[in-house]
């Protein structure tokens, strides 16, 4: 039974003004489900004890890769439990990080697997996934493999999940290997500017400001690599996890950002062309500057809710952070 885990364990989604071509309307200051490192801190770790339940799941295989899981099934529990089966030596998950994780999934009532293993940028953010997800991911090193019994009221509750799955009432069972924490900027290499570009200067959290030069816009799209990573290359279809900056090329203005709110995760195919463009074949640690013209961007109709028209050219300055598929 095939199932986009990410997607079955969200608690809450927000949309992006970049994804609002298509549907037409999410506000300039709206960002895509993730995390912002700046809360990272925000509140401590929930403390999830083990238990003899959680300890008779039995899971073996590599880390990273599709685990082979025992459970004596029927399990039923009054709270929610956890434990390591593997303990990495890498820092610690905190509160609002996003985390490059695989997961899998299993109905405790019955033991049959519910979403089959998906690497996925997730959110130590409990109004961003499922508390008993969150509850597995946070406070942990990196290199770990983590199961959890999670009880239903942490995960699908009185309702159960929209495909019936996991029925009222019933328990699940997680699987998660955490894979790294998404650093907060681009760590790549810094490039010699490009002529006739935006010149971009960057504060000391990262945050770029972007200065328009005083001539017309290219025609085209054009692109431009401020720090070249040394990362995964992002294909057409994957999973970012960016930081970014909208300015507007006419009034200089900045009408969108990730930064100071969270760090932005999106399907490449899910955002506006143009910035799908820029994204596609770069490197993660990667930092890119891109000028869209209006047909690769809001279109004729512009995006009047950001100030944006259908003759205006966006510049976005583009952290890449992590890709995964």
């Amino acid at each position: 039974m095939q199932k986009r885990v990410p997607a079955l364990l969200a608690a809450a989604a927000a949309s992006a003004l970049l994804l609002s071509a298509c549907s037409g309307g999410a506000s300039p200051t709206s960002t895509p489900s993730a995390s912002s490192s700046a809360a990272a801190t925000a509140s401590p770790c929930k403390d999830t004890p083990s238990g003899s339940e959680v300890e008779s799941v039995k899971v073996s295989g590599n880390l990273g890769e599709a685990p082979t899981v025992e459970i004596p099934a029927p399990l039923a529990i009054d709270a929610t439990q956890r434990t390591l089966a593997v303990t990495g030596t890498g820092d610690e998950t905190k509160t609002g990080d996003t985390v490059e994780v695989s997961i899998t999934m299993y109905n405790a009532q019955t033991g049959a697997e519910v979403a089959p293993m998906q690497k996925a940028a997730a959110t130590v953010d409990d109004t961003k996934f499922l508390p008993g997800f969150v509850r597995a991911i946070e406070c942990v090193p990196v290199g770990s493999r983590v199961v959890a019994l999670v009880d239903s009221a942490d995960a699908f509750g009185t309702t159960g999940s929209s495909d019936s799955a996991v029925k009222a009432d019933e328990d699940v069972v997680i699987v998660a290997d955490i894979l790294s924490i998404t650093p907060d900027r681009a760590t790549g290499e810094p490039q010699p500017e490009v002529e006739g570009m935006p010149k971009v200067t960057l504060d000391d959290s990262g945050r770029p400001t972007v200065t328009i030069p005083d001539a017309e816009a290219p025609k085209d799209l054009k692109l431009a690599v401020l720090k070249q990573g040394d990362g995964e290359e992002v294909q057409e279809g994957d999973t970012v996890s960016v930081q970014y900056q909208g300015t507007n090329w006419s009034t200089g203005k900045v009408f969108d950002e990730s930064w100071g709110k969270q760090i932005a995760s999106f399907q490449t195919t899910g955002v506006v062309k143009g910035f799908s463009q820029a994204l596609v074949g770069q490197k993660v640690g990667s930092q890119v500057i891109v000028v869209i013209p209006p047909a690769l961007g809001y279109g004729d109709a512009g995006q009047p809710s950001a100030g944006i028209s259908g003759t205006d050219d966006l510049v976005f300055v583009i952290d890449i952070l992590q890709t995964t598929r």
